[in-house]
């Protein structure tokens, strides 16, 4: 993803443009300050700050190998040949130590911790907890091709991957559709469905196409375990082309107004990907520029007098 460069009066003005000029949260980009803020005499700013920005690319976080039982030989006996019901309980607090993501063989050893509380355990079935400790073990070394890759994954590559989810999800729901991909630039491609009674995919104000949206960039993360570069979009029965549209129409008569009455209006709270199109359609018109206000989901964009502006 390529670096976009933005300036503010302070660093989180800039950044805020940034982010709604990627079309992102602030947990998804990365900023580098090229310049920071400039001030004159009596405090007056003399030079705006300055940084660049980007999407971070999506990688998945790696799976960690479970730590081995503390107080455990190779054979599921206490080396210090203590008690049962002592060396339980000061066994206990261990797995709250352990900041590893739960896995299902961590879950697993539920059961086997409440049966070693038992008086009758026998050294037989202590065994067996060994022996299904190094199993575990086992099972972490083969998940190691699954870890995180700094190998790059192109962008035609991640629309093949979602290509296919896509394809599966049309056929679970039992949904007629066409799949067309459009090349928007080197870093963007655009997945389109076409067809009829494309609607519950759509959802009410494109709930639902967002939801698939990230289900899509779930799976992606799963199946390509590299770096991402560029973005894939998805758009359902045109619908995301429908509302940028009659959103740029929207902001084209609200900035006619604010040039004309010099007076600042703010719009109503959008996604990033809304803002994203009133910062582009902004961008376009003489007179008039934007500054974004507010924490998500409430952040807004609100329109500006150019001369106003600072």
């Amino acid at each position: 993803m390529q670096w976009v460069e933005t300036t503010g009066r302070t660093i989180e003005d800039a950044k805020e443009l940034a982010l709604d000029q990627l079309g992102v949260d602030e947990s998804e980009a990365e900023f580098e300050i090229l310049e920071e803020p400039k001030t004159g005499l009596f405090g007056r700013l003399r030079a705006d700050a300055r940084i660049r920005a980007r999407v971070v690319p999506k990688v998945p976080r790696p799976k960690q190998e479970r730590r081995p039982r503390r107080g455990r030989s190779g054979d599921g006996r206490r080396k210090d040949g203590g008690d049962r019901k002592k060396g339980s309980g000061g066994n206990a607090p261990e797995p709250t130590t352990d900041d590893s993501p739960a896995t299902p063989e961590a879950e697993g050893q539920g059961p086997d911790e409440g049966q070693a509380s038992k008086p009758q355990g026998s050294s037989r079935k202590r065994g067996n907890r060994g022996r299904s400790g190094s199993k575990s073990g086992s099972s972490a070394d083969n998940q190691e091709g699954n870890e995180m890759s700094d190998e790059p994954v192109s962008v035609a590559e991640q629309a093949d991957i979602i290509s296919e989810f896509l394809t599966g999800l049309l056929e679970a729901l039992s949904v007629e559709g066409k799949l067309v991909r459009n090349q928007i630039d080197d870093d963007t491609i655009e997945i389109g469905v076409e067809g009829d009674d494309l609607g519950p995919l759509i959802g009410p104000k494109g709930q639902t196409l967002n939801a698939v949206h990230e289900l899509s960039r779930t799976v992606l993360q799963r199946r390509a375990t590299g770096r991402h570069e560029g973005r894939v979009r998805i758009d359902i029965g045109g619908y995301r082309h429908r509302r940028a549209e009659a959103l740029a129409r929207f902001v084209q008569a609200q900035a006619a107004d604010v040039v004309e009455q010099g007076v600042a209006r703010a719009l109503e709270p959008m996604n990033a990907v809304d803002r994203k199109v009133v910062h582009d359609t902004i961008n376009e018109i003489e007179g008039v520029s934007t500054i974004s206000e507010g924490q998500d989901p409430n952040r807004r964009v609100v329109l500006v007098p150019a001369d106003s502006e600072g």
